[in-house]
């Protein structure tokens, strides 16, 4: 598939709305709308660092809009301009948890919905927790709850959580990161 144009229809302070003219790969062409987003980083949040037998999750409960209430999350936010993942992955923790983390290692990076949109968000765990200072947005309502990993799992089977980039970044620390396994 090609992009043979694209017109912008929309400028947000988010995000931006295009409608692209593509190229498809049986030859035809066709229009599609599509929300480009400049990125963003979440955060699996381990406090003990890990090393206990059952390692609490520092987890968020926070207010979505579109969710038509709060829901079960890790620290996220998008990339500002010129901003590294890594970077804005350090800058979102302390943002909304109020910890500095002495080590974060990359988990993976997943698109969330490219059906419409060419937003990725970069995953990563987070080691080594101290305490820094908060300073979340005004439209950030969220709670704080560190969380054995134990009732994370039972959380996750209960469809407690149901956030994808939560869920995406939680089952990818246990399964290629070691978390809950020792």
């Amino acid at each position: 598939m090609s992009l043979l144009a694209s017109e912008r229809q929309y400028t947000g302070r988010i995000v931006n709305l295009d409608l692209d003219t593509v190229g498809f790969p049986d030859g035809s062409q066709g229009r599609l709308e599509m929300i480009r987003h400049p990125g963003a980083s979440a955060v699996v949040p381990i406090l003990d660092g890990g090393e206990a037998a059952d390692p609490r999750i520092l987890l968020l409960r926070q207010f979505r809009h579109a969710a038509d209430g709060f829901i079960w999350e890790v620290p996220a936010g998008r990339l500002d301009h010129g901003e590294t993942p890594e970077r804005c992955a350090h800058r979102e923790l302390e943002e909304e948890t109020g910890m500095r983390a002495q080590s974060l290692e990359p988990l993976t990076t997943i698109y969330t919905t490219p059906g419409f949109t060419d937003e990725r968000i970069h995953l990563f765990l987070a080691r080594g927790l101290e305490p820094g200072a908060h300073s979340r947005e005004t439209d950030e309502f969220m709670e704080l709850h560190p969380t054995p990993w134990s009732e994370v799992r039972g959380m996750i089977r209960n469809r407690e959580i149901v956030d994808g980039k939560t869920l995406v970044a939680l089952f990818y620390a246990a399964a290629f990161a070691g978390l809950g396994v020792r």
